[in-house]
């Protein structure tokens, strides 16, 4: 994917400026505090770009939900949606309906099948997400004892694939650990903590839990918490320092890992726009308030998994 294009402020000339396009940014669900710090990157960059953005979400993790919104933007005629996909099957026929009409399709954070859309904006490598997610127990539990896994939409790519690779790291190098059960929360905390607590009162020589989505590691940790086992089962997985600032400082937890959430916003954006303008992304290149991207095939990876601990959380305000 070669282009001689550097990003956000390279995209903008004068001629391209006299158009002010309209930028669908559809999440997972519409109101989750990793999807909001999203929709912050992702309106910064509108700004910066003279876009105009139509974030419109669905109030669960529902595909049938997700595919009204997307019905919805094409009515509103946008002129891209990007959207981070709750099934990768079930969202194929109408973003080929939208493709049809003249809208370009790409997707972020969670892909659907590759004839859908034109590529996939992608946090980090999934494996590497999900060896290292494993690493993170492991170190915590002592590389042995029996864990858990929450999960969100059984059905979304990016937890299917985590789940393969954190699965395979736990074979392949860890033993003397145990993979229990995998549980679905919807990415629902309510629903993530009720199980959470059932998982303890299962499993009663549980040593671990990891949360692969935003609401799972805060609604363990509280569980851990509240049942007084803080210390004696870990609680690590992928959520925002800001959810599990607490945890991470009292023990109930003790490791949160992420990525920039608004910086995926903001890159979705800007590549969004950049196709809009016949310009693909391409291998290290290099992109404003982000960084250089990696480009595999017609998958774009942003950047490497961060770890937050009790001693570096501070330094963090999303």
């Amino acid at each position: 994917m070669d282009n001689p294009d550097n990003g956000a402020q390279s995209a903008v000339s004068a001629q391209d400026s006299a158009r002010r396009f309209k930028i669908g940014f559809v999440p997972k669900v519409g109101d989750l505090p990793y999807f909001n710090v999203a929709k912050e990157g992702a309106q910064e960059a509108a700004w910066d770009l003279n876009a105009e953005l139509v974030y419109e979400g669905p109030a669960s993790a529902d595909a049938g939900e997700q595919i009204e919104v997307i019905r919805d933007l094409m009515a509103c005629k946008v002129d891209v949606i990007a959207v981070s996909a709750n099934d990768p099957e079930k969202l194929v026929p109408v973003l080929l309906e939208a493709k049809r009409q003249g809208i370009r399709i790409i997707t972020w954070d969670a892909d659907t099948e590759a004839e859908a859309r034109e590529f996939f904006v992608n946090m980090v490598d999934p494996e590497t997400l999900g060896r290292h997610l494993i690493d993170t127990l492991a170190l915590s539990m002592g590389e042995r004892g029996d864990f858990a896994i929450l999960t969100a939409s059984p059905s979304a790519a990016n937890m299917t694939e985590w789940l393969k690779w954190m699965k395979a790291q736990q074979k392949e190098f860890y033993p003397n650990m145990k993979l229990l059960e995998v549980v679905p929360n919807d990415d629902d905390p309510d629903k993530a903590y009720k199980e959470a607590k059932a998982l303890l009162k299962k499993y009663p020589h549980l040593r671990g839990i990891v949360g692969a989505s935003s609401v799972g590691p805060p609604a363990a940790a509280q569980a851990v918490k509240e049942a007084g086992l803080a210390g004696t089962v870990s609680v690590v997985g992928l959520s925002t320092p800001e959810l599990m600032r607490s945890y991470l400082k009292d023990g109930s937890a003790q490791t949160a890992t992420l990525w920039s959430p608004k910086k995926l916003g903001y890159l979705t954006v800007v590549l969004a726009r950049n196709l809009l303008l016949g310009r693909m992304p391409y291998d290290d290149q290099a992109i404003v308030n982000v960084g250089n991207i990696r480009v595999d095939g017609d998958t774009v990876i942003m950047g490497e998994p961060l770890d937050f601990n009790k001693d570096n959380v501070d330094q963090y305000d999303f």
